[in-house]
C-alpha cells in the first residue's frame, strides 16, 4: 500500500527516478480507486449511461457505455500533476528525459513506445538524473 500512496507524497516532484515498483503500483492504484468511483456513481445515479440495441434481419447488437461522473472527473484531475510527475521520474530512470511523454500524442505508436519505455528496467547505477533507486535502497516510505 505505502508503493501506491508514494507518488501522491512526492506530489509534484519532476526530478529523481522511479523504480518500475512505484510507478506500476501507483497505476494499480489509480485503477482500483476509478473502479470504486464507477461503482459509487453508478449507485448514486451520476453517471452517464447509453444504451443501444441495433436489429438487422438476421443478427442484433445491444449493448451499452458508461461515461465517467463528476466524482471521476474530480478524481482525474486532481491525480494529474502525480501521475504526470511519477512518469518523468520514470522515464529519468530510464536515462531519458521527460519530455518524451509528449510522444503520447501520436496515436497508437506513441502509447506503444511509452508503454515499453515504462517496462523496459532503469539504467544501473547513477545516470544524469540521480542516483540508482535501487541501489540507494527502498524509499523513506513512512
Amino acid at each position: 500500500m505505502e508503493w501506491m500512496l508514494l507518488p501522491l507524497r512526492r506530489y509534484a516532484r519532476f526530478s529523481g527516478r522511479a523504480r518500475p515498483k512505484e510507478y506500476w503500483m501507483f497505476i494499480l492504484f489509480l485503477f482500483l480507486c476509478l473502479l470504486i468511483l464507477t461503482v459509487v456513481e453508478g449507485m448514486l445515479g451520476l453517471s452517464t449511461t447509453r444504451h443501444w440495441l441495433q436489429r438487422g434481419p438476421w443478427w442484433a447488437s445491444a449493448g451499452y457505455s458508461t461515461h465517467g461522473g463528476p466524482l471521476t472527473g474530480i478524481f482525474m484531475l486532481a491525480m494529474l500533476i502525480p501521475y504526470l510527475a511519477v512518469a518523468v521520474r520514470r522515464l529519468h530512470d530510464g536515462d531519458r528525459s521527460g519530455w518524451w511523454l509528449l510522444i503520447a500524442f501520436f496515436p497508437i505508436i506513441g502509447s506503444i513506445v511509452l508503454l515499453i519505455f515504462f517496462i523496459m528496467g532503469g539504467t544501473r547505477g547513477p545516470n544524469r538524473f540521480g542516483p540508482d533507486p535501487v541501489e540507494v535502497g527502498e524509499p523513506e516510505l513512512r
